[in-house]
C-alpha cells in the first residue's frame, strides 16, 4: 500500500483506520450487489463478526458487537 510522504519524507501510516476504510468498501461492495437493503446478519457477515466472536476482539466485552 503507498502513503503520501509527509513533510521531511516522512510516511504516516495509520493501520486501524486503514482497516477501517477496508471494511467500508467491503460494505459498499455488498451493499452495491444487494437487491435491497443489507439485513444485520448480512452486515456481520461482511465484517466477519463471527470470526472477531470466536478469536475475541481486544478491549471488547468477549468479543460481542454493540447489538448483542
Amino acid at each position: 500500500m503507498n502513503v503520501a510522504p509527509m513533510r521531511g519524507g516522512t510516511a504516516v501510516q495509520d493501520h486501524v483506520a486503514l482497516a477501517e476504510i477496508e471494511l467500508c468498501g467491503e460494505l459498499i461492495i455488498a451493499a452495491s450487489a444487494a437487491a435491497g437493503r443489507l439485513s444485520f446478519d448480512r452486515i456481520d457477515e461482511v465484517l466477519q463478526v463471527a470470526d472477531w466472536r470466536e478469536r475475541g476482539v481486544p478491549g471488547e466485552a468477549g468479543g460481542r458487537s454493540p447489538r448483542d
